[in-house]
């Protein structure tokens, strides 16, 4: 009996998960023709390298800043929703603009603030494999399915040719994942009262202020982070034309995906609490832009900022279920809705890590014998 309940459980969960992959092809007919049409275009310029370069570096920068939006302009769109798109994007446009060409003028023609300078990563691609190419399309696909997925881990290790690499990427970001989850329990369990106190009623008008000036200062710091992650696909010192080319593409890209309110995967951070209030957007966004310098000043290693992020927000909502209800049955329920929370991000951005281990097993001769050397 046990054994046919047990079955009859799985056949559940097998039919959901297929009406759930029936629904997405019914709702995302166009999409999926864009798709299928990327990854043809993405075949026939693969023994192409200049092609090939430009081709991949267009698909990562919007992939990757449609996905990582969330974390540093997520919250900025989320407070800011009564207000024009343009201004939003003209906003972050030039603090782009300036920021890159600040990294493009300091270090001769490198626009990551040599992140791509590390072991492993400092030799620009003299060729490209179709799955190369094929990596910020997988991008496309699942932040269109709301998964924050690690860009620095699915763009950057298809390149990386040394295991030792991806291990130290691995390891910072983890630490991060922590460091963020622990800073987060203590301050908002500390600023809970005083939010409680103080932050009532409609928002005073230097909130805005205040808000604009942290988002601001989170996008260049993590800019400084994940440029890397666009600038992979091209040369490690951009000419002015190049640097234009990059810096123009992205500052369009931007503007679309503040157009589009940061489309689909806008909605990891609306379902947080109360994360469309300015002052709780502020103080989000102030928190994450500290930890975020703290990491790019220990070391030059890249670093997935989305584990730094999804740590950042599980930590505020467990922080907020401990801090908020005195009852104990709601404390329970709160406890439980923090947990869900963080568990579904965290699976979601383990299955990015677990693609992006896959695509540089397959691809990396060099990280494959690194791994059977170390197994064998």
């Amino acid at each position: 009996m046990a054994k046919l309940k047990d079955q009859n459980i799985n056949q559940d969960a097998l039919s959901k998960a297929s009406y759930a992959l029936f629904d997405f092809t019914k709702k995302e007919k166009s999409f999926l023709v864009i798709i299928l049409i990327l990854v043809s275009v993405a075949g026939i310029l693969t023994p192409y390298t200049y092609a090939a370069m430009w081709f991949g570096f267009a698909l990562a920068a919007y992939s990757a800043i449609a996905n990582d939006s969330i974390q540093t302009i997520g919250t900025f769109i989320a407070s800011n929703q009564n207000r024009k798109w343009y201004w939003l994007w003209l906003f972050m446009g030039v603090i782009f603009v300036g920021t890159v060409t600040y990294s493009w003028i300091t270090f001769n023609g490198d626009v990551s603030y040599e992140r791509l300078q590390v072991p492993g990563l400092e030799q620009a691609p003299q060729s490209f494999v179709f799955l190369q190419l094929a990596a910020p399309i997988v991008l496309l696909v699942m932040t269109r399915m709301r998964m924050p997925v690690s860009t620095t881990f699915l763009l950057l290790n298809v390149f990386t040719y040394k295991a030792g690499t991806i291990v130290s990427v691995m390891q910072k970001s983890f630490l991060g994942y922590l460091l963020a989850f622990g800073i987060a329990i203590v301050v908002w369990f500390v600023l809970e009262k005083f939010v409680k106190t103080y932050l009532k009623g409609k928002p005073k008008p230097y909130w805005y202020v205040l808000q604009w000036i942290t988002s601001g200062t989170l996008w260049a710091v993590w800019i400084m982070q994940d440029a890397a992650n666009i600038a992979v696909f091209l040369p490690r010192q951009l000419n002015v034309w190049e640097f234009v080319a990059y810096a123009g593409f992205v500052f369009l890209g931007l503007g679309f995906l503040f157009y589009l309110k940061g489309d689909r995967i806008q909605g990891i951070v609306n379902e947080k609490t109360k994360v469309t209030d300015v002052r709780a957007a502020t103080i989000v966004d102030f928190v994450y832009a500290i930890i975020l310098f703290y990491f790019k000043m220990v070391n030059n290693v890249p670093m997935s900022t989305t584990w730094v992020f999804i740590g950042l927000l599980g930590g505020r909502e467990l922080s907020i279920a401990l801090a908020k209800s005195r009852k104990l049955k709601k404390r329970k329920a709160r406890l439980v809705r923090a947990y869900r929370l963080a568990r579904k991000d965290m699976t979601r951005a383990l299955i990015g890590l677990l693609v992006s281990l896959i695509l540089a097993l397959i691809i990396n001769e060099g990280v494959r014998k690194e791994i059977f050397e170390l197994i064998f």
